[in-house]
């Protein structure tokens, strides 16, 4: 928790050495108050980058627009909605519509919602280790205890807040590429609790990048079509690893099956405004006909955040931004083999596209109580950022991600993996004293 004047907020990490003061940025790159630069190693809501020249020239223009709330009509709204289907989502002919929303929060909880409203059903399904918000039914369906919602002290321990829906947690394709973790999430065994859990189900959430969790193209497939079966609605969360993160639009595309909703948020604005989205399929719409879905807000689709979305959407398309991550995908596997092999302190690895998670040795992630100030993956964060990159941990005692900006250049993933081996060396030398130690 940080509270150095009035400001009250939370950070991914811990200590002042790994929670740097930003002045500026540009590019890939962030300017702090002691004079360097530094790579940004750990942004999902700057696809293009810092002040891409494009995306200001749009938020500048939409500026001049009047105070619209979301039940007034505004050309740009409707455009902006064309172009989202018309490009992210173009040759998805299952799509039916956009409903534009503050955030990713606020859409996951609103389609929570509505599948609650066209089932029935109460209880809700994720995976494992999932993350999709903190706001409303999306909080429920946070099930990394860091991010509950709640408090957390060395003296009292971890306070959550009550409940508001029955969660249905599904195991999860924890296998990993680069450390040859296996995949538990497989099996007659599987399967038959996956289906009883669906069936009780209104929804299922699955986004892939949480907790270090990546797709896994028949998981996908296999829970939609239990899914579908049971009459459960499947939602896919593509608030990080939408508009190119893991290569190509969305995640959900390197499989076989379609969603009945899409969530977007995060990085849909190439980070110019707080912005959220829900795509239904025509099916689903379909069933909406002759109702009216009750839910509104005065700053959805705000003319800047529609405006920032179809400067985003026109230069990746253009530019050929959300394909880069799949081209790099192949020097990402190798830069963190060369990772996984040179340093003993880390356990697992496992990443697609741009999004990679690296676990050390330590404390479960399901033991998490808040109670280290300055825990390991924190001061391995602060070594990092010595070298020249700012990575990022997920909260968690041992966890560490890095996703950098599409843009981002091999020089600069060079500057990056030099910075994380720099931190991994003092994650190395307290394993290796503690396994002697031991």
């Amino acid at each position: 928790m940080i509270a150095r004047t009035r400001l009250l907020s939370t950070s991914l990490a811990s200590g002042d050495s790994a929670i740097p003061r930003i002045t500026g940025g540009h590019g890939v790159w962030f300017q702090l108050a002691d004079g360097r630069e530094v790579v940004d190693a750990s942004n999902t809501a700057a696809p293009l980058g810092h002040c891409h020249p494009e995306v200001i020239d749009a938020i500048r223009r939409a500026a001049s627009a009047p105070v619209l709330n979301e039940g007034w009509q505004w050309a740009e709204r409707e455009q902006a909605a064309d172009d989202l289907v018309n490009i992210a989502f173009a040759g998805e002919s299952w799509v039916g519509a956009v409903r534009f929303f503050i955030s990713a929060s606020e859409a996951n909880d609103a389609a929570l919602a509505l599948c609650q409203a066209l089932t029935g059903r109460a209880a809700l399904a994720t995976r494992e280790r999932a993350y999709h918000g903190g706001a409303g039914l999306a909080r429920e369906l946070t099930v990394q205890p860091q991010w509950h919602g709640g408090l957390s002290s060395a003296a009292k321990g971890v306070a959550a807040p009550p409940r508001l829906a029955t969660v249905h947690e599904l195991r999860a394709p924890r296998g990993a590429r680069v450390t040859g973790q296996p995949n538990p999430a497989v099996g007659p065994a599987w399967a038959s609790e996956t289906a009883a859990k669906l069936a009780a189900s209104a929804a299922v959430l699955l986004d892939y990048s949480q907790g270090g969790i990546y797709h896994d193209p028949a998981y996908q497939d296999q829970v939609a079509s239990m899914a579908r079966e049971a009459g459960t609605f499947w939602i896919a969360d593509e608030t990080v690893t939408g508009f190119g993160r893991v290569g190509g639009w969305f995640q959900f595309q390197h499989a076989q099956s379609r969603p009945d909703l899409v969530t977007l948020g995060k990085c849909m604005t190439a980070g110019g405004a707080p912005a959220g989205a829900v795509v239904l399929s025509k099916e689903l719409l379909g069933q909406l006909e002759g109702t009216s879905w009750q839910s509104y807000s005065t700053y959805r689709a705000h003319p800047i955040a529609v405006a920032a979305l179809r400067a985003h959407l026109r230069v990746s398309s253009r530019d050929g931004v959300h394909e880069r991550a799949g081209r790099l995908e192949a020097t990402m596997l190798r830069r963190f083999t060369e990772v996984a092999s040179q340093h003993p302190s880390v356990a697992r690895i496992d990443g697609r596209g741009l999004h990679w998670t690296v676990e050390l040795h330590g404390p479960d992630w399901r033991d998490w109580r808040g109670e280290d100030t300055n825990p390991l993956a924190s001061r391995v964060v602060g070594r990092a950022l010595q070298a020249g990159a700012l990575i990022a941990t997920s909260g968690e005692q041992t966890s560490l991600f890095i996703a950098p900006p599409l843009v981002v250049t091999e020089r600069e993933l060079g500057t990056i993996f030099d910075a994380l081996h720099h931190g991994l060396e003092l994650a190395d030398r307290e394993f290796m004293g503690l396994s002697a130690a031991q």
